[in-house]
């Protein structure tokens, strides 16, 4: 009876080996991930344009969060079916792949589209967006792109310090000209759409309120005369608070990950892969 155990047990070792001899580089709750797997998964991640010399542990730690986001979404029921997997997979275009290759790629897929399911069931619903949000969010949009607003302003340049430190609040667009031409200053006026300013101008303009000297940067001051909205403007609030939202939603699920993250059971077999 001892020997009949002890072949038992050996085949229940051999069973749960990976297929094909391929290195148990770790496991994730009991599940095993192979030196294979994560060939695979950083094939993938080329294809997709991400390379970089960190690659198979930076594959090692999506394969990770695949497992932790489909364990955790099957508890509401929000992992999609093949067919959806089936139809994104599609769209990807990768060409020729392999077998591995090929599941690989739609596990992520399936394990992304139920990551999204579950912030829009669990997570979405949590957020509460301010105007304080939005109008920081309109700044850093702003700065960064630019919106659709019509701005006229007056720029000084190759002004000195002292010159600039006697610029007194305008009442209006032609007394801040005026102002500037009594300190020997040469105003010039314009009017642009805010995304068509030059990446610094329309950095020093986002939050500047209307008819006050922007601070002295490389020996030049600006001000804005007025603003005018235009059709394109009507829905920017709206748009920005949804992906204000959006934004929001997404770091708290990614707070939600590094807790999945925590209480998992995470082996790493190869120090080559230690996270």
């Amino acid at each position: 009876m001892k020997f009949w155990g002890n072949l038992l047990a050996l085949i229940s070792v051999f069973f749960m080996m990976p297929a094909f001899g391929a290195s148990l580089v770790a496991t994730i709750n009991g599940t095993p991930i192979t030196d294979t797997d994560i060939t695979a998964r950083t094939k993938l991640m080329a294809r997709q344009g991400q390379t970089s010399t960190d690659n198979r542990r930076v594959a090692l730690q999506n394969i990770i969060d695949d497992n932790l986001k489909l364990a955790y979404a099957a508890n509401f029921n929000a992992v999609p079916d093949e067919k959806i997997v089936d139809e994104e997979f599609k769209k990807m275009n990768l060409g020729d792949v392999s077998a591995s290759e090929k599941e690989m790629a739609k596990n992520a897929l399936r394990a992304e589209i139920a990551w999204q399911i579950i912030v829009a069931r669990t997570v979405l619903p949590t957020v509460e967006v301010t105007k304080d949000d939005i109008n920081t969010e309109r700044i850093n949009l702003a700065r960064e792109q630019g919106l659709p607003v019509e701005m006229t302003i007056v720029r000084l340049t190759d002004i000195p310090e002292d010159v600039a430190k006697k610029l007194t609040k305008p009442k209006s667009c032609d007394d801040a000209i005026a102002i500037a031409e009594s300190l020997g200053g040469i105003p010039q006026k314009f009017t642009a759409m805010q995304y068509e300013l030059s990446a610094d101008i329309r950095a020093r303009v986002a939050a500047l309120p209307i008819l006050t000297w922007s601070k002295r940067e490389d020996n030049s001051v600006l001000l804005v005369c007025s603003t005018k909205n235009t059709d394109e403007y009507k829905n920017l609030d709206e748009i920005i608070k949804q992906n204000t939202t959006y934004k929001q939603a997404m770091f708290l699920a990614d707070q939600q990950l590094k807790q999945l993250r925590r209480k998992a059971v995470i082996v790493i077999n190869d120090d080559r892969y230690k996270l």
